[in-house]
């Protein structure tokens, strides 16, 4: 029986070349394969007779080994052992397919930046868009190994595009919204200034009526985004404040209804409901919901809030208009920032387009959850869901 020892000369070079992987940058995942595939070849060949030591037993063991490492990585892996696909994980095989196993990577893949990379035979990396769907961004890794191996890393870089995108049409529609009533303002004034002796009193004061509106407006529209960076700041921390919904409700809707003219507030609660929230957010989602309201529903028409339970451990907020209504095909972006169904009408009305984005994540800190149905012709209603507080009682 022939005695296995471990050739430790091998292993220890192979140790050194790995350090200097990764002392050159070199993805960690990459040195820990080559350094697994190296020591697992010298523990083999170390253990079989001289004249075997040249049979092909070695793959299945590394392949094994291989598959194991990185089957339950959440990043797509590929292994590929002269172009062709021998070990995809769990990741590789939901986003290209288990039938690339035993394909050429090149056929696996079929996208021209993708396949000029793999062409090229050696280690680097690409941006390539459309891999799985035509709107994903994925970087590619190539690292060859010895053997005729190599690893392809495929890493998703499509929350990021989206993260940087939304950022920069957020600062445009931001600039764009603040330039608007500052651009008015300036052209008042400079109007004023011009001909300040010759103005007529009426037009005069006319001016400085529009002046005191837009100024009124970007004040409003400085202090939505204020309060939405703040919210956002904060969505991670469950609120502490015990809190009375009903009086809060009741307080914060009859307040915006007495500062319309015509306002005709309906208002209903049926039971006491606690909950554990933010008193200055809640208030402030009170208000956008019930402003709202009023502003799109018809001029005579009652705006309806209620406030009932929903199960034993929720409660339910519906606000409901009788205006217009809203198309199906603006529902789902009516929380996004400076999203508007009718942005003459909005800005008329003093809308900052940002009531609804305050309201989704007020929400969200909560633990709760926002509906909104419309009916054309009939009108609108918004469902806040919140989580009932059942151990503790305000003060």
């Amino acid at each position: 029986m022939t005695e296995r020892s471990f050739p430790w000369s091998g292993f220890v070079l192979a140790l050194v070349a790995c350090v200097t992987l990764a002392t050159l940058g070199t993805d960690f995942l990459l040195v820990a394969l080559v350094l697994l595939v190296w020591s697992g070849s010298l523990y083999l060949v170390a253990g079989r007779p001289a004249e075997a030591r040249s049979a092909p037993t070695g793959p299945a063991f590394s392949r094994d080994s291989m598959a194991d490492l990185f089957e339950h990585s959440e990043t797509p892996v590929v292994i590929t052992e002269r172009d062709r696909v021998i070990i995809a994980n769990l990741a590789a095989r939901k986003l290209l397919g288990a039938h690339i196993l035993g394909q050429d990577v090149r056929m696996a893949l079929r996208q021209p930046e993708a396949i000029r990379l793999l062409e090229r035979g050696s280690d680097g990396g690409a941006v390539v868009r459309g891999l799985a769907r035509r709107t994903d961004i994925w970087r590619i890794n190539r690292k060859t190994l010895p053997g005729e191996l190599a690893v392809i890393e495929f890493v998703n870089r499509t929350a990021e595009a989206d993260i940087a995108r939304a950022h920069t049409d957020f600062v445009a529609n931001a600039s764009h919204e603040l330039r608007t009533p500052l651009a008015s303002i300036i052209g008042y004034v400079e109007t004023l200034r011009e001909d300040v002796e010759n103005l007529d009193p009426k037009m005069a004061d006319k001016f400085l009526a529009t002046i005191q509106r837009e100024a009124k407006r970007l004040q409003d529209l400085v202090s939505d985004l204020m309060s939405l960076s703040r919210i956002e700041a904060e969505k991670h921390d469950l609120p502490s404040e015990h809190l009375d919904l009903g009086k809060l409700v009741e307080r914060a809707a009859h307040d915006v209804a007495a500062g319309e003219r015509t306002a005709r507030l309906d208002y209903e609660a049926t039971g006491e409901f606690v909950v554990q929230g933010d008193h200055q957010q809640l208030e402030q989602l009170v208000r956008n919901l019930v402003d709202n309201a009023f502003k799109y529903g018809g001029s005579e028409e009652t705006v309806t809030v209620r406030l009932h339970p929903r199960g034993e451990s929720r409660v339910r907020l519906t606000v409901t208009d009788r205006g217009d209504g809203i198309a199906p095909e603006h529902i789902p972006h009516l929380t996004r920032r400076f999203y508007r169904t009718d942005p003459g009408r909005s800005r008329a009305s003093g809308g900052t387009g940002l009531g609804l984005a305050i309201v989704k994540h007020i929400v969200e800190r909560h633990r709760g959850r926002l509906d909104i149905e419309s009916t054309l012709g009939e009108g609108t209603r918004v469902t806040v869901t919140l989580p009932v507080d059942s151990e503790e009682r305000p003060e």
